[in-house]
């Protein structure tokens, strides 16, 4: 899952403690050859674990404490200082694929996983096991979820302008994201609102459905203002802020997370991890109303997390065993269930307990099939070491300023150039 927000800096002093502090704990020693009284878990969004370790301290004696933070802007920070320190992160931590690329940088912060767990190389989708590696051939996290795409959308709310609610239909609107911005153009005619939230979102989506190089090459060399993917993207966003789809919700804003149950807007582009988030933010009233249809143009992948186990947890056996407990088939399958992330464990994706899924806030639509269909046909992409910085601090603020009229088409696209050149270039901790 993928929560975030601005780029965490950290002074020189702290880079510095991050490499000196890799080794002070031997890896996978548990502290005096003791079992733990409990163990720390921290996460951020929603993983969906609640339920799933409680049959873990029924079944090992070791309780299990989870500490969640809603945002990863403001659960970034606090793992990049406890990591800088040595000392405040969980014993399992959440890695999602932004931070996990920086923290690959120095892989000897985290516990080599392969030393303490079974070969799980062919139990998860390839090209996902694969990105949990380090470059020295470290296994830093186990994979968890994966952000296979669709579209939320609102039944009441396209019920009032005038379109389809059923979920073959509106998919049949926008079968291409030509459709997509059609359909927001009968929507806002209808209503005088933007359907979208954002074109940020949209922006993401299809970056991700390209896949391949995005704003690095495999030599991790900016290559943003030449990316296809990122044209696209940006070509897209464009065309839906000339035609006025969107409500301009800042993502991830106060405006958009009470958008959803205002009726700000009737749709977001939605990986399966922001089912939690919509139905959180959108309230127990208005379940039933929202529904979950295809995304233009096929399969993307947007977000997805990793487990790791620092070096300076004092139990790194137990904490391995755990993460490892976290990321298997029935878990997933529990955790997709609760809160939406989509498994990534092939055993899970194959079971009739995720295939015939169906979510009962989202009007009861098949989301297992939804997005299960839509997994295997992600194509592989590389993300680079600042991806998340530039993302959120150069693509994203000058296509905002372009849709807010701040901006000229060529002032927006080269305000994304020279920042993301800025953003990118530094390589991580």
């Amino acid at each position: 899952m993928s929560l975030t927000m601005r780029r965490v800096r950290l002074t020189a002093a702290a880079l510095a403690a991050i490499t000196a502090l890799s080794g002070l704990v031997a890896c996978g020693e548990d502290a005096a050859g003791e079992k733990p009284a409990k163990l720390v878990v921290d996460t951020f969004g929603e993983f969906g674990y609640d339920e799933i370790v409680k049959q873990y301290e029924k079944d090992t004696g070791i309780k299990v404490e989870l500490r969640k933070t809603a945002q990863l802007n403001d659960y970034r920070p606090k793992l990049v200082q406890a990591i800088a320190t040595g000392e405040g992160a969980g014993d399992v931590v959440a890695l999602e694929e932004g931070i996990l690329n920086e923290f690959k940088v120095n892989p000897d912060n985290w516990v080599d996983l392969r030393r303490l767990v079974a070969d799980h190389s062919n139990d998860y989708l390839a090209w996902k096991y694969e990105l949990g590696v380090t470059p020295n051939g470290r296994l830093m996290g186990l994979p968890t979820d994966v952000g296979s795409l669709a579209v939320c959308y609102r039944r009441d709310l396209f019920a009032a302008a005038g379109l389809p609610t059923r979920r073959d239909k509106v998919a049949a609107l926008w079968r291409d994201w030509t459709g997509f911005i059609e359909t927001g153009e009968k929507y806002r005619e209808a209503t005088g609102k933007g359907m979208l939230d954002s074109v940020t979102t949209a922006a993401s989506a299809v970056m991700y459905q390209k896949g391949g190089d995005l704003f690095y090459d495999d030599g991790d060399n900016i290559v943003a203002e030449t990316s296809p993917s990122v044209k696209a993207a940006w070509n897209t966003a464009i065309a839906m802020a000339d035609a006025k789809i969107s409500a301009a919700a800042a993502t991830w804003s106060p405006e958009w997370s009470s958008g959803f149950k205002t009726g700000t807007f009737a749709a977001t582009l939605c990986p399966s991890w922001m089912l939690g988030v919509v139905a959180e933010n959108s309230g127990p009233k208005n379940a039933g109303k929202w529904d979950v249809a295809p995304v233009p143009g096929g399969a993307g992948n947007w977000g997805g997390s990793w487990l790791g186990v620092p070096t300076q947890s004092r139990y790194p056996k137990e904490a391995a065993k755990l993460a490892e407990y976290l990321t298997s088939a029935r878990s997933q399958i529990a955790a997709f269930k609760l809160k939406g992330p989509l498994p990534t464990n092939l055993d899970a994706l194959q079971n009739t307990d995720f295939t015939g899924y169906t979510n009962k806030y989202f009007n009861n639509a098949p989301t297992g099939k939804i997005f299960g269909e839509s997994v295997r046909r992600i194509q592989p992409l590389h993300l680079g070491p600042k991806h998340q910085a530039v993302k959120e601090n150069a693509l994203e603020p000058a296509l905002r300023a372009y849709e807010s009229g701040e901006a000229t088409k060529q002032q927006a696209w080269r305000q994304f150039v020279n920042e993301a050149r800025m953003e990118g270039s530094f390589r991580g901790w």
